[in-house]
């Protein structure tokens, strides 16, 4: 069992997990949760589980030693009439050092596991410059699945404890289900510890609404997956492999398919994770807002991995904002370049923290570091040009709400999207250039012309499902776009209607999914980050 996306999945671990649950008392269902989500991810990554058990008890004690602190610190306020303030801001000093070490060592095993190797590659190319052959090599780590995910998880329960916002968990046991339930380990969302601890623990029965809404919506995760992402790889793995025996339009073209790949991969994990969390009644956030419906870039990452932007919002841009340093320079900036663009020059620094973690979250690679700063640039030249873009709309009476002006604007941002996932597909920085590149200099439809094209890997009938299952994936989209929840209304229909639409959409991926003779079984995309 590799993910979510087998048979031994769906017809042995998912039923038994349901079964047991269903059984025990409800005090003890959050402890089935939990050995089931050991049992999943020791299946999954084998003996690194032991990084999972590492960052949760770094975490329970980190969170513990902060509570203590503000308990004591309640107890003097309590006591004293005068110098609350100073017992605060020491209470607040203590904690932040507690919470920096707790954070720096999930960060530091994450560090260690991840990227350990790839920086010691750019050390030894440094020293090279200087005449200094100097080679690193660090130890083979393997990290366990998910491991960028937890962290996250773990990262943001210290920060909100340390806010106050949460307070610290002395159930051992909630916490460390919090970090691994099984739903969210592979791929996310990246949830917050308010949004789903106590749902994952409290172990409500399972209901029969939750578990048809779970199972059609874990339904639908699976067609997106098996039919059209796996058979996009058979496509898109050759071309990015092998570019240079292609012309340029193949690259475009292969560039367009591995972003709808990628988006009917990573939105069908959410799907199923969201379906799962559904049945045991946790409610997960969504991850996805239909992106390719976006007006700009920075619109379409408020609607991709959601999840994961909001915890950069939260934890990296407003803290480096806000911060005192960032504040004087805002009030510099202000009086020297006005209110409209002072603010904007300085948060670049902000954005640039974002862009460059959220590049390096992504891997250990320079394309990844490339496809950050891609978006830093778009983003900060977006936000510096709107300002422009609208005056000149109004001088020059151009409707900016008009529908033609609207699709120009999502055609360009899917363009820029669409490069982006070309570096970010790229097998690293100098293979994406050499791509980008070849567009434009060996650009051709010859290829797609002389029916040759149907030896790269799909062929006829291949192209046909995925194009029309691609067009069912938009049309749902579109619908939801439109505020037409297309889920919820066969929810509300009467029983047969249900069952049938739940049955046709598992029809479907029997009969078209990409697996058996011929088609090589694809893992989650985002589970290697």
């Amino acid at each position: 069992m590799k993910s979510y996306f087998v048979l031994i999945f769906v017809a042995v671990f998912m039923p038994v997990a349901m079964l047991a649950y269903s059984i025990v008392p409800k005090r003890l269902r959050g402890y089935v949760l939990l050995v089931f989500s050991y049992a999943f991810l020791m299946i999954m990554s084998g003996r690194p589980v032991v990084y999972l058990v590492a960052a949760t008890l770094i975490t329970y004690v980190t969170g513990l030693t902060m509570g203590h602190f503000q308990a004591r610190r309640d107890a003097q306020l309590a006591e004293v009439k005068k110098g609350k303030k100073a017992i605060k801001e020491a209470c607040k000093r203590t904690n932040r050092w507690v919470m920096v070490a707790g954070i720096l060592l999930n960060l530091g095993m994450l560090f260690a596991l991840n990227y350990l190797g790839f920086f010691a590659q750019v050390g030894s190319g440094l020293l090279s410059l200087f005449g200094i052959d100097k080679t690193f090599e660090p130890p083979l780590w393997i990290a366990p699945m998910g491991i960028s995910f937890y962290t996250l998880m773990a990262v943001s329960y210290l920060v909100d404890v340390y806010r106050e916002t949460v307070k610290p968990d002395r159930n051992l046991g909630r916490l460390a289900l919090y970090l691994s339930f099984f739903p969210h380990i592979m791929e996310g969302p990246i949830a917050r510890y308010s949004e789903i601890a106590q749902g994952t623990w409290e172990g409500n029965p399972i209901n029969r609404q939750n578990l048809y809404t779970g199972f059609m919506r874990i339904a639908v995760g699976f067609a997106k997956k098996l039919i059209v992402a796996d058979r996009l790889n058979l496509f898109v793995d050759p071309v990015f492999d092998d570019f240079s025996l292609v012309n340029g339009g193949i690259i475009a073209l292969a560039a367009v398919l591995y972003t709808i790949q990628l988006y009917c991969d990573f939105s069908g994990c959410m799907d199923v994770a969201i379906g799962l969390g559904c049945i045991f009644n946790v409610s997960y956030p969504e991850n996805f807002r239909q992106p390719f419906f976006s007006l700009t870039t920075s619109e379409f990452w408020q609607r991709w991995h959601i999840t994961l932007g909001s915890w950069f919002k939260d934890y990296v841009y407003y803290p480096v904002s806000l911060s005192k340093r960032v504040k004087r320079l805002t009030t510099m900036a202000r009086k020297r370049f006005g209110n409209k663009y002072g603010p904007l020059l300085v948060s670049s620094i902000a954005l640039f923290c974002v862009w460059f973690l959220n590049g390096l979250w992504h891997g250990a690679g320079s394309q990844y570091l490339f496809f950050g700063m891609y978006y830093f640039v778009l983003i900060w030249l977006g936000g510096l040009i709107d300002p422009l873009a609208r005056s000149l709309a109004t001088k020059y009476g151009i409707d900016r709400d008009s529908k033609p002006y609207r699709l120009m604007r999502r055609v360009r941002t899917l363009l820029f999207v669409f490069v982006g996932e070309l570096f970010f597909r790229a097998n690293d920085l100098p293979s994406g250039l050499a791509m980008f590149k070849r567009i434009f200099t060996h650009f051709s439809l010859e290829t797609i012309l002389n029916g040759k094209i149907f030896n790269i890997g799909m062929d006829p009938a291949d192209f046909i499902i995925a194009g029309i299952f691609i067009a069912l994936v938009f049309a749902r989209d579109y619908a939801y776009e439109h505020d037409h929840n297309l889920l919820a209304m066969i929810s509300g229909k009467n029983a047969v209607i249900r069952w049938a639409a739940w049955i046709a959409i598992v029809m479907a991926v029997v009969i078209f999914g990409a697996y058996g003779h011929g088609y090589i079984p694809v893992d989650p995309m985002y589970a290697q980050f």
